[in-house]
């Protein structure tokens, strides 16, 4: 095709569960895009939580400047990295190219992960996130959940020691992550290090500010729990910087990595560099879930949670079975539809 190819893109409002705490503060929604192609031909996502401190208006700003110049129709994956550009926010970014990636499935008639040569995702479980509570709260919600084999708890207070200790007690038989979200000091991790061990934590993610790669190194020699980055990781050169800091793995994310593409690259590069490596996904739909979801089959683990914790996801797409086991539809392209009404 050589016409100009229509861009529209939505913002809509998701509606948290439960107020969703963190080390950063609490939300009780989050704001999303739903990016569209042509006549609905492919489909694509774009959020960032407030932390990131990333103005909404900058991803439309990207949309609106990449509709001025005239997108045309993509033929190729090999067409994206220029078709997409590297101007604007990695969010928005990945939103174009997902959905360009979505409209060059469905095209081939094949589901996202076949037609980006990859294995057909193994129905692995996702953790499911417990934010930050009192420990009662957050124990009593681990015990609602008991269908879920692996829990993450976010952490970063005062109480965190008592937070585990009362999900422990309540699912003795869970696998148990936990998330500080760089609120803790080198100091404070060393101290609970011996707690998080003898109540069998099987990972911790991100306990150290984003910039102390090299603490976060010291840490993981301390203990064999991995020690996986998040924050710290947002572009393809952290990989090597992170792998030299000597940590254990990293957390993928497509909204801060910029794409499927490039989220690919970077796995690819933390294999070579002995990385393991977790899928994660920010407070999205099931439309950028789903997208990510397609990558399984490279992961040691998922974090695939966010549509268990929204009220009002406009989007069938990814599933889970009553283990917490993500499945992807069986649909070309990333496979998502539309629900028939939200909101």
């Amino acid at each position: 095709m050589s016409s100009n190819l229509s861009l529209q893109w939505e913002c809509l409002t998701l509606v948290l569960r439960h107020p969703f705490r963190l080390s950063y503060g609490v939300s009780e929604t989050r704001r999303t895009y739903w990016v569209r192609l042509g006549d609905d031909v492919g489909w694509g996502e774009a959020t960032l939580p407030p932390y990131y401190g990333v103005p909404l208006t900058d991803f439309e700003a990207y949309w609106e400047m990449r509709r001025q110049r005239g997108l045309r129709w993509p033929e190729s994956l090999e067409d994206l990295p220029a078709w997409v550009g590297v101007e604007g926010p990695a969010a928005a970014r990945c939103a174009l190219e997902m959905a360009a990636c979505d409209y060059l499935a469905r095209r081939a008639g094949q589901p996202l992960y076949q037609f980006l040569g990859l294995p057909e995702p193994p129905a692995l479980p996702t953790s499911l996130t417990i934010a930050i509570d009192t420990p009662a709260a957050m124990a009593e919600v681990a015990a609602r959940m008991s269908a879920y084999p692996v829990l993450k708890l976010k952490l970063g207070g005062a109480e965190d020691l008592e937070r585990l200790e009362a999900v422990r007690a309540a699912r003795p038989e869970a696998e148990i992550r936990i998330d500080a979200n760089a609120g803790w000091t080198l100091e404070e991790a060393r101290a609970y290090l011996p707690r998080l061990e003898a109540l069998r934590v099987s990972m911790i993610e991100q306990p150290l500010p984003k910039t102390a790669l090299a603490e976060m190194g010291q840490l993981q020699q301390m203990t064999l729990i991995p020690v996986v980055a998040d924050e710290s990781l947002q572009t393809y050169a952290d990989v090597e910087r992170l792998a030299t800091a000597g940590v254990r793995g990293i957390n993928v994310k497509l909204m801060k990595t910029g794409g499927l593409l490039e989220a690919l690259r970077i796995i690819r590069r933390a294999r070579e560099l002995g990385l393991q490596v977790l899928l994660g996904c920010m407070i999205e739909t099931s439309l950028g879930t789903t997208a990510m979801a397609h990558l399984a089959a490279l992961a040691d683990w998922l974090d695939l949670d966010a549509p268990l914790l929204i009220a009002n996801d406009p989007f069938e797409g990814v599933s889970y079975d009553p283990n917490g086991r993500i499945r992807v539809p069986a649909r070309p392209g990333i496979g998502v539809i539309k629900r028939i009404s939200h909101y």
